[in-house]
């Protein structure tokens, strides 16, 4: 089996329907597994996922190089995504932000040497830095795809004013943001943007960070170094609530011959042709259970349901406030 491809905007970039989401590899969901997680890169590109999304941050540089040690030799197989601007302070561990063009072009021959490549196919900014206007870094990040460094440009969770602004210094190809049956905050403005600026939407966490498939049961079902046990929406009445939404994904899943995640799944790939999730595992039975979402069939009456269903999720994405934001000053 060989998944279908689609093509990101106007950028003329073409990936697999649905990629691979890397950062669990080496960091936030429970302990790394070096083994399992090299099959399931191994196992995507058996069954053409080969968009693969890593970032400078997960694991501190580890999983830029975990990735680049498993697509060595067949680098031209893959089409690879990584990102940067977020970083640990290193006496504090809290998160720090940086879109300073000095800043992007050292950050960019960092990720180049983890990853073992002489270009990087789609580089993203990770966070946008509001004490850097944007059209300082993406003249930056052009900077790099002039130098040959870089393919293509991509923002992650950017405000609609600042993807007009980037795609006014240079072509965005994709817009990397959460979306998903509990997420869905992107319909509001930004995609009706992205979409007039001809820039492909890349949703993050489209299982709801694993929620969806109704594999978690518990709050005790996470290990104490599962990010997602102090996360909102797994807490208390929080949890409780949103497990209503699970079970009629459930229930509709059953119905169509397929899992609650597989369905959850469907839904973000239905949402348009433009549009390439990444779920993220580190398990190939995971991933493969993931790649079959690719031949559920969704009618207008299963959109429409699910659509009634989605949106009501209880809790806040993240169990603190962003030291970091999309509020870009101008100079």
């Amino acid at each position: 089996m060989t998944i279908p491809t689609r093509t990101l905007g106007r950028s003329g970039l073409t990936v697999s329907m649905q990629g691979l989401g890397c950062m669990g590899m080496s960091q936030s969901y429970g302990a790394a597994d070096p083994t399992e997680s090299r099959a399931t890169i191994d196992r995507a590109l058996e069954l053409g996922v080969f968009f693969l999304d890593t970032a400078d941050v997960y694991g501190d540089g580890h999983n830029e190089e975990f990735v680049g040690a498993a697509i060595a030799g067949r680098r031209d197989d893959v089409v690879l995504a990584t990102k940067f601007s977020l970083s640990r302070d290193s006496d504090s561990g809290d998160m720090k932000v940086s879109g300073r063009p000095e800043y992007v072009r050292s950050a960019c021959d960092a990720s180049l040497q983890r990853l073992g490549t002489d270009r990087i196919d789609l580089y993203y900014q990770h966070r946008v830095d509001p004490e850097v206007p944007i059209e300082d870094t993406v003249g930056a990040m052009a900077e790099l795809v002039t130098a040959g460094k870089v393919k293509h440009l991509g923002l992650s969770e950017a405000s609609s004013d600042t993807i007009r602004r980037a795609c006014a210094v240079h072509p965005i190809a994709a817009l990397q943001s959460e979306w998903s049956l509990w997420t869905r905050d992107v319909e509001a403005d930004v995609l009706g943007t992205a979409r007039e600026l001809g820039v492909g939407i890349v949703p993050f966490s489209p299982l709801g960070r694993g929620f969806l498939t109704g594999a978690i049961k518990s709050p005790d079902d996470f290990g104490d170094d599962d990010f997602r046990k102090n996360n909102p929406r797994f807490q208390g009445d929080n949890f409780r609530r949103n497990l209503e939404l699970v079970d009629e994904v459930r229930r509709l899943a059953d119905a169509k011959g397929c899992t609650a995640g597989q369905l959850a799944l469907a839904w973000v790939l239905a949402q348009g042709d433009d549009v390439v999730p990444i779920p993220g595992t580190k398990r190939p039975a995971y991933l493969e259970e993931n790649v079959g979402a690719c031949d559920v069939q969704l009618s207008d009456d299963d959109l429409q349901r699910l659509d009634r269903l989605a949106g009501a999720t209880a809790g806040d994405r993240y169990p603190y406030q962003h030291a970091y934001g999309d509020s870009p000053k101008r100079s």
